[in-house]
């Protein structure tokens, strides 16, 4: 009889977890380390769902001194008291900030709870005010310093990122409550916070100079997300029972896994790792599909990277340094920054000789979820299906040969580009042909090399390889002879799938693809 695995699908709660038996990845060694270190302060920044908010339970039930909750991890082992300190866990992830207030009405809540809780006579003033009494009040009482556990410490900053007024107004609140770190630092035994970037202006950084950020630290590199060795060890059942529902092989499956849901990073040497939410998803419905997109914030990084007119194409494979990823300035925020934090980059691999991270899309499930998202925003169509209906049509037309329609696909594609950018602006241009490319889901290259120039396109099927050049303000008769003079097709000439010239001109008048002529060889 199967053993029905228990995913712990949206449940963040670690004793929830071990109550109920569900999938637990022992990430107790962490808290272990965080204990023995002894640092009074961390941070740590990772994308939404990966993790955080269990990890900053776990801490609290060890903290509490919940032995029994971690029998058989990796944790029990330790030397340790397991003394029970009073913890202050501060969730700010559960608003959505749309409105100044929300902030407050949540913040009250907390400390009438702690207050309770403690047996705390609340004090007149403001909200700091507050807090600061709860943290020395609760170490008197109990006679152990207090564990302050802020989860996502940045989402009111981060939910307004293009709204200036609320911007400076949770900022100041936020510096404010946050200040009592450094004040009652006397009173407390450990702070940790998670959140999605580093802001500098609050003064939970410019205060605290002994803060630890263990984000690009190697031993914390695997502190959220699950790595390959993880998922073999517990996920087993759960990948074979993948295949068998899917009709594949075991191997198959792994390979699915890794392509869609691997190839995360988060230091020099750090191991690759699987995004948890979709991998649990995965298996947990027995379906390879997009998980994490709708959780990823994608419309407010398109939005970003769309005002700021990023060159696409050369963000998404870009060397740069630790701290072009660090910060984020939430007036103007710096494209690279914004894609690395939200999760939509990722660290491919670390160059020790200049000092340079080479940053690149993880895995397939994000470059699909983030380009269909990007889309819109290059692309004017009647409704958000119309560009899908013209990829779609695209992709069959070329898997077919019937290049002529397939050009007639791309006309419609370029016809939907906003009027606002301007296609004498290369980069524009570049953009939405990028997303294009590589949205028709086939083996596509752009600029590819040849001995004797560079091809504009290549897009290869399992019978026909496409040789296209482009021409601005040109014709198209020069483009298809530019493919024949140049010999771009030479390099195929071996290949046994059948070989087609496009030669297609592009005005930037009517910002349109005006004409094209076609040429088998």
């Amino acid at each position: 009889m199967e053993v029905k695995v228990k995913y712990p699908l949206g449940q963040q709660d670690f004793k929830t977890l071990r109550d109920r038996g569900l999938v637990y990845i022992d990430k107790t060694d962490f808290v272990r380390k965080i204990a023995e270190e002894g640092s009074q302060y961390y941070f740590l920044a990772r994308p939404r769902r990966f993790g955080k908010s269990l990890f900053l339970s776990t801490l609290q039930y060890f903290f509490e001194g919940r032995r029994e909750l971690f029998t058989g991890l990796a944790v029990d082992s330790m030397d340790w008291g397991w003394e029970s300190h009073p913890v202050l866990r501060l969730d700010l992830n559960t608003e959505s900030y749309e409105s100044r207030g929300h902030l407050d009405i949540l913040l009250d809540s907390m400390l009438q709870k702690w207050e309770q809780e403690y047996e705390i006579d609340s004090i007149a003033g403001s909200l700091s005010s507050r807090f600061r009494n709860i943290i020395e009040s609760a170490h008197k009482m109990t006679g152990r310093q207090v564990v302050i556990l802020v989860d996502e410490y940045d989402k009111p900053l981060v939910a307004n990122i293009h709204n200036k007024e609320n911007i400076d107004h949770y900022r100041e609140r936020l510096s404010s409550l946050y200040s009592n770190f450094k004040s009652s630092a006397e009173h407390i035994r450990l702070v940790f916070l998670t959140g999605v970037s580093r802001f500098s202006k609050l003064s939970v950084f410019s205060d605290l100079n002994n803060i630890v950020d263990i984000s690009f630290i190697d031993e914390y590199a695997d502190i959220c997300g699950i790595t390959e060795r993880e998922m073999l060890y517990n996920l087993q059942p759960g990948i074979a029972r993948l295949a068998e529902k899917n009709g594949i092989t075991t191997e198959e499956a792994l390979t699915e896994l890794k392509s869609n849901y691997d190839g995360y990073r988060f230091a020099e040497n750090g191991s690759d790792i699987y995004n948890p939410w979709s991998l649990l998803n995965a298996l947990s419905f027995t379906k390879i599909s997009n998980y994490w997109n709708d959780t990823g914030m994608p419309r407010l990084v398109a939005k970003t990277l769309k005002r700021v007119n990023a060159d696409l194409e050369e963000m998404f494979d870009i060397f740069c340094t630790q701290d072009d990823l660090k910060g984020l300035d939430l007036l103007t925020p710096q494209p690279l920054a914004l894609l690395y934090q939200t999760g939509y980059l990722t660290i491919k691999e670390y160059n020790p000789r200049i000092k340079r991270y080479r940053l690149g899309i993880p895995n397939r499930e994000v470059k699909d979820g983030l380009y269909k998202v990007l889309l819109p925003y290059y692309v004017q169509c009647r409704t958000e299906e119309e560009p899908k209906k013209i990829v779609g049509d695209m992709v069959m037309h070329f898997i077919l040969g019937d290049a002529d329609k397939a050009m007639k696909c791309m006309q419609a594609y370029f016809a939907g580009v906003h009027f606002k950018m301007r296609m004498d602006n290369e980069n524009n241009f570049h953009n939405a042909f990028f997303l294009l490319t590589d949205l028709i889901g086939l083996e596509t290259e752009t600029e590819s090399a040849t001995s004797d120039g560079q091809i504009d396109i290549t897009i290869k099927t399992d019978d026909y390889i496409y040789v296209i050049e482009l021409k601005y303000d040109g014709s198209a008769e020069q483009a298809l002879l530019q493919i024949e003079e140049k010999k771009y097709d030479r390099k195929y000439q071996t290949d046994s799938r059948q070989i087609i010239r496009i030669g297609v001109n592009f005005s930037s008048e009517t910002r349109c693809i005006e004409d094209w002529k076609i040429e088998r060889v």
